[in-house]
């Protein structure tokens, strides 16, 4: 870590992020818009490297937006393509000790609950973790956390009030639900979809809950907001391919911006 913090400080200076983003798919725009200075992920000692998945770009992004000082994930790493669960977790760390005390976790996902639609936002209230491991798995760092961190309060409550008024504002139907973590990188089945929704999910995805569970673990705040892209697997009739996902987040992608930016500007 030490030295993954040495070189990011050696272009941060007096920058010190207040609010983390990971941005998901097809919100790197954001990042591209308001960027004051970026650092490729390939330049950082002891980051990961991102493999690349179309929509991802892989650099960390620094900016001011709306007076608040940002640091942006553009791209994150994900379980599927090989990662441990440690790296995936890696850039919160690094976030937590740049000084990051909000965290915004965004993501692209499939629904489960069959009264929302593709193209809805939904403010993630709680999370199923079904990848079948935990980040916190291994040595505790009493210095992050407790370890057996409490999980009844994950995404900060006083965070959804604060989308939930930005919706309104905004003149969006912001859903609530449950986001349910699998590893990917095969989509769910019909089967598994039914099983999802009969064990509380919502949308279900294969990425966030574990950057959750580590930003919890260091006292972070959470908010967790999801593109709803598509519908999981035996919802609609269908196919699924990553091609619509990125077409629908693609559509709604100002829609999405739009949001983070409000809730920038009313975080306190």
């Amino acid at each position: 870590m030490k030295y993954t913090l040495d070189y990011i400080k050696t272009y941060t200076e007096d920058f010190e992020p207040e609010i983390g983003i990971v941005l998901g798919s097809g919100l790197g725009e954001l990042a591209d818009k308001y960027q004051e200075f970026a650092i490729p992920y390939k330049q950082i000692p002891r980051f990961p490297r991102l493999q690349g998945v179309e929509g991802h770009k892989g650099q960390l992004v620094f900016a001011n937006i709306v007076g608040r000082k940002v640091v942006m994930m553009q791209g994150r790493m994900h379980y599927y393509e090989g990662y441990s669960m440690e790296q995936v977790t890696y850039p919160i760390r690094v976030m937590k000790e740049l000084g990051v005390n909000t965290l915004i976790l965004t993501n692209a996902a499939g629904i489960v609950n069959k009264s929302f639609r593709p193209g809805d936002l939904m403010v993630i209230t709680d999370h199923i973790n079904f990848m079948g491991n935990n980040p916190l798995i291994g040595k505790n760092n009493e210095r992050y956390g407790a370890r057996f961190p409490d999980m009844s309060e994950v995404y900060d409550k006083g965070l959804v009030k604060i989308a939930d008024a930005a919706g309104r504002l905004l003149n969006m139907n912001l859903r609530h639900g449950v986001y349910m973590a699998t590893t990917g990188p095969s989509y769910e089945t019909p089967a598994e979809v039914i099983m999802a929704r009969s064990i509380g999910a919502d949308a279900v995805g294969m990425s966030t809950v574990p950057e959750a569970i580590i930003a919890n673990h260091c006292g972070m705040k959470i908010i967790g907001l999801s593109c709803l892209t598509n519908y999981a697997a035996g919802v609609s009739e269908k196919k699924l391919n990553h091609e619509e996902v990125l077409k629908t987040a693609n559509e709604v992608k100002d829609k999405f911006i739009a949001l983070i930016m409000m809730i920038l500007q009313n975080v306190k």
